[in-house]
């Protein structure tokens, strides 16, 4: 390889877990060279035959180096072949590709042991930092322990990959809703109403609330005044009158809201019009009690739907279900057991809560399905629960959400502090990514459920430990 002189350049290493998150994360780093060491293609290669969702990913990846290299010569290989411009990069001149032998690098380098792969990566990109003096030379890595092991070895430059996040911090993003100081009423000045039907709306101008998006939810201190964002332009926002007390006084399969954030909830949860709500908060917030109570309201009780899809993203080590007995429903139901437990307590009430449980899941045709077979479907006519997906990627929600045909609602709830994919993090998670992605979709509504309601106990675990 040619040393570059230009101060200004960059030379990505990407770690095995980069292209695993987003397969063809190679195409994302613009004019920079992207180097790819041979551990990686060894890793790729033992990974893309076992049964795991991950494999496919592998699978991906290896397709898309071969796209690249296949008319190359070792020599251009090592060189760097050209990369196929990006639509979504906006440089100039496109990166080449570098394949790396780096099982000809002495482990003395880095000083770590070779007998790992991830030290292998690690004592390739500083052989190159010392090959490239006039070259700022990174090593990409999802994997944290990763990122501190190559600084300790000398390695100046270490980044996540981070092209599939859309935001730098978890307190920027966005909770669903604004809180208006004082009173609304005295803020607004002129305001057009208008009445359709039973609803009514007020147009109010966008410089009295800057940064709205659709479907966003206002309130003021005053405790009467709620609204939701129904459209916008660069001069006025038409708000959609909804008030205080009757989102306070909804009710589905007899579930009320116990505060603002599941009113506002509610009120999304119950609109036919929203085909995906996205609910976040900490545990004990309500989440999945809303989504199944609207779910059981809209299917028995309103007949909008025909039925309810409950799903979740398995653990790593449980991610193929085979080895448990019985049907995908039996199999999954373990990993399912708060939607269960949910139901009895819909049903509390009743004489025989068990009996009632299961007479419910079969008018309501509640099904119990893996994400990992998700895939290739066309799901018509349901309420789709996706329960757990701060532990999804942006990818792997984007399989999921492409799987809703007509007539399909999506619920997806989420507590981004617990996160247990090993290389997923509030800011990198497929919920994070989702929420900021569609704020401006008219079909789509965020609420953060702000609170525990759960029990007092849980309450204080939630603001002490």
């Amino acid at each position: 390889m040619e040393k570059a002189s230009n101060l200004d350049s960059k030379m990505y290493v990407l770690d095995t877990n980069v292209l695993l998150h987003e397969p063809l994360a190679y195409l994302s780093f613009q004019e920079h060279d992207v180097v790819i060491p041979m551990t990686v293609l060894e890793e790729l290669d033992h990974i893309k035959d076992r049964k795991h969702d991950v494999s496919r990913d592998a699978r991906v990846a290896i397709r898309g180096l071969d796209e690249v290299l296949k008319d190359a010569t070792p020599e251009q290989m090592l060189k760097g072949v050209a990369l196929p411009s990006n639509k979504k990069a906006k440089a100039s001149s496109a990166g080449t590709l570098i394949i790396v032998n780096d099982h000809l690098f002495a482990d003395s380098i880095s000083g770590l042991p070779g007998n790992e792969n991830d030290h292998r990566i690690i004592n390739c990109a500083v052989h190159l930092q010392k090959q490239h003096a006039h070259v700022k030379v990174v090593l990409v890595t999802k994997d944290i322990n990763m990122r501190l092991k190559a600084k300790g070895a000398g390695l100046k430059y270490v980044e996540d990959y981070r092209t599939d996040q859309l935001i730098d911090d978890i307190a920027l993003l966005s909770s669903g809703y604004q809180k208006i100081t004082g009173d609304f009423w005295q803020h607004v000045g002129e305001c057009e109403t208008q009445q359709h039907g039973r609803d009514t709306f007020h147009k109010v101008a966008k410089s009295l609330i800057p940064g709205v998006f659709c479907n966003e939810y206002l309130f003021d201190d005053n405790g009467h005044f709620a609204a939701r964002v129904k459209s916008y332009d660069d001069q006025h926002i038409m708000l959609k009158d909804i008030g205080v007390e009757r989102l306070m006084h909804q009710s589905a399969w007899g579930v009320k809201p116990k505060n603002i954030y599941q009113g506002m909830a509610l009120d999304a949860l119950l609109d036919p019009n929203i085909e995906l709500v996205i609910l976040t908060g900490p545990a004990g917030c309500g989440k999945t009690l809303l989504a199944l109570a609207s779910a059981l309201e809209m299917i028995i009780e309103k007949g909008i739907y025909d039925k309810v899809i409950v799903t979740r993203n398995t653990p790593e080590i449980a991610e193929s279900i085979g080895f448990l007995p019985g049907t995908e429903e039996e199999k999954m139901a373990p990993w399912l057991a708060a939607i269960t437990d949910t139901l009895e307590v819909l049903h509390k009430g009743d004489e025989n809560p068990i009996s009632s449980r299961n007479y419910i899941m079969e008018k309501a045709n509640v099904q119990f399905k893996s994400v990992n077979f998700m895939r290739g479907r066309s799901i018509q006519n349901a309420v789709v629960i996706l329960d757990e997906s701060q532990n999804l990627t942006a990818s792997q929600l984007k399989t999921i959400i492409t799987r809703c045909g007509e007539g399909t609602k999506l619920i997806c709830s989420g507590n981004l502090a617990q996160i247990d994919s090993n290389y997923l993090t509030p800011v990198t998670s497929g919920l994070t990514y989702i929420v900021e992605r569609f704020k401006d979709f008219e079909g789509s509504a965020t609420v953060n459920l702000n609170g525990v309601v759960r029990s007092r106990l849980a309450s204080f675990a939630e603001e002490n430990l």
